[in-house]
């Protein structure tokens, strides 16, 4: 393994861990870049795959009590979510996904931008099961389809008046047990060979590392101010999606 080929591992590495610690989103949209010019396209989605897991179940610790507290919540987007998931995959072969990916970077682009500007964010208390359950199956169908599940949970949760722990108890885990199940297909078909798993010993002690330092932002960080950085990072993972799709 070259310097070269190193550098960009740590790179994509330290942003999926640190942004997966702090905001238990994004791992993917952050990190293929990097992985992507030094890794074929397969192995770098096993390799993101595989730290998100792993550093899931550390953000799910985080939370664990406001997760065992409001689990009737987080079923209704995690049930859903996992209904959507084959179907997402059914539909794949049907769907121009670059087509897809550009619609969805345009809306990231366009909801984190316009929310970015507002002085005060929507406050949406009441209850909203039927959305909540929606917004889940939306997210397990893209899932399944482009490998990106966790974008319309994380912009519905942002416009919530939750707390960012009770946010975060509903995100974690419910990006976590989609990408378990990624995993487990990805396994299934043989994408962690034998460089695939160096690969993943480099990068993961460093995803560690980083998502522990997220984590501790995290913590840090006050409620309204972490609403405004997870439509920040909406506004972020949307251009950086549409420049990667575009070159």
């Amino acid at each position: 393994m070259t310097s070269h080929e190193l550098l960009y591992i740590f790179m994509g590495a330290a942003a999926a861990g640190f942004i997966n610690g702090m905001a238990a989103f994004g791992t993917a949209l952050f990190a293929l870049g990097f992985f992507l010019t030094v890794m074929s396209p397969v192995q770098a989605v096993a390799v993101t795959v595989s730290i998100a897991a792993v550093n899931g179940v550390q953000g799910i610790w985080v939370v664990r009590r406001e997760m065992m507290a409001n689990l009737p919540r987080l079923a209704r987007f995690l049930v859903p979510g996992l209904i959507g998931i084959p179907i997402g995959l059914s539909v794949l072969g049907m769907i121009n996904a670059e087509m897809l990916k550009l619609v969805i970077a345009g809306f990231l682009i366009l909801y984190g931008g316009y929310f970015s500007l507002r002085r005060k964010l929507p406050d949406i208390a009441q209850r909203t099961p039927v959305i909540d359950i929606l917004v889940g199956f939306a997210g397990g169908v893209l899932g399944g389809a482009v490998a990106l599940s966790g974008v319309l949970p994380t912009m519905w949760c942002s416009l919530r008046n939750w707390p960012k722990a009770e946010v975060r108890a509903v995100l974690q885990p419910y990006n976590l047990a989609v990408l378990g199940f990624a995993m487990i297909l990805l396994i299934g078909k043989g994408a962690y060979d034998r460089e695939t798993l160096l690969f993943v010993a480099v990068a993961m002690p460093v995803a560690i590392v980083f998502a522990r330092i997220g984590i501790a932002a995290f913590r840090r960080i006050p409620n309204a101010l972490f609403h405004r950085l997870l439509i920040g990072l909406c506004l972020v993972s949307g251009t950086l999606l549409m420049i990667r799709e575009v070159l």
